[in-house]
């Protein structure tokens, strides 16, 4: 990567129409990328919405969301929400907060990402989630492994995959570690249905309470 003014123009200028459209996502790659580079690229673009940044030994990817990724992982979140509640755990959402480490040449920002309680400067979130609508360059599982988040899970293509971090790296299950007791068939059973996306959450509380959400 030759300078960082001709990188920042262009990815943002095409995010913000990507977003004002509502198309589907747009994903940019760039390659050899200093760490430095890379931290004045987040330091321009800020919380500027719409740009998510990811970064992996050299490789920068930025992927502008288009409507059906932000309806997907909105729906999920708010699934995987209003389960917290009804099971009354302590649960608190970061969204798409940078998670980076400059040893491991690793950053990333998830569609969404809690922990049990809150998170301080610095930490890292113990779920992460991915909607892959188009698929990059960048293995996504290699830079949470990096950064050493213990759980993740991918939407793609309907399909709702958990991914638990272990001394060989992460493997798939049929059950998240971070919530237990929630029923991932259920859960990704209703986040298709369709319909407006407070008639499902209504539905899954009512689901959740039927059955008793702990």
């Amino acid at each position: 990567m030759a300078a960082a003014a001709p990188l920042l123009a262009p990815p943002a200028e095409r995010a913000d129409a990507a977003a004002a459209d509502g198309s589907e996502d747009q994903l940019f790659v760039v390659h050899d990328v200093s760490w430095e580079e890379y931290e004045a690229l987040l330091a321009v673009l800020g919380d500027r919405a719409g740009v998510r940044v990811t970064y992996c030994e050299g490789v920068l990817e930025l992927m502008s969301p288009g409507g059906p990724h932000e309806g997907r992982k909105t729906i999920l979140a708010r699934l995987v929400e209003a389960y917290a509640e009804e099971a009354e755990l302590p649960l608190s959402g970061y969204g798409s907060m940078t998670v980076r480490k400059r040893l491991a040449k690793r950053g990333v920002e998830p569609d969404e990402c809690y922990v049990l309680g809150t998170v301080e400067d610095g930490e890292i979130p113990e779920l992460a989630i991915e909607v892959i609508e188009k698929s990059g360059t960048i293995d996504k599982l290699s830079v949470y492994a990096g950064l050493g988040v213990p759980e993740v899970w991918f939407l793609k293509k309907g399909k709702l995959s958990v991914h638990l971090l272990g001394p060989d790296g992460y493997a798939e299950a049929g059950q998240s570690r971070f919530l237990p007791g929630l029923d991932i068939a259920a859960l990704t059973e209703l986040m298709l249905r369709k319909g407006d996306q407070t008639t499902v959450v209504r539905a899954w509380r009512a689901m959740l309470r039927e059955r008793g959400a702990r």
